[in-house]
């Protein structure tokens, strides 16, 4: 079998997580990325907001998470929660649980191209 078809394993936590998190993309075309992420306490950074260019589609597969909106919408995450986050829409991860470890899927796409 070839080496880019390997298999991988959502739940297979990585070795180490520098600052609390670990993205991993899985599929990555000019319009679509699809990554895995892990953390575990982290959070962002106080008085930051994302703010990005592309919808993103996020289900959370194992812990709990908070994600708060600028606009103070309080969104709070369990396992097989998901949500859409259009472009440009401020948001913010204010709470991510260490056990067990959150683990998301998360799938970023423009429809420009």
């Amino acid at each position: 079998m070839p080496s880019s078809l390997e298999p991988g394993h959502l739940f297979q936590l990585p070795e180490s997580l520098p600052d609390g998190e670990a993205l991993t993309s899985l599929i990555e075309t000019t319009n679509l990325r699809v990554e895995r992420i892990v953390s575990i306490g982290h959070t962002t950074p106080p008085g930051d907001w994302y703010d990005q260019g592309w919808t993103e589609w996020v289900v959370l597969l194992q812990g709990r998470a908070t994600l708060t909106y600028e606009d103070g919408a309080v969104l709070s995450m369990g396992p097989g929660d998901y949500v859409l986050i259009p472009a440009h829409v401020r948001h913010r991860v204010d709470y991510t649980s260490t056990d067990p470890p959150c683990i998301w899927l998360a799938i970023h796409y423009t429809d420009a191209g």
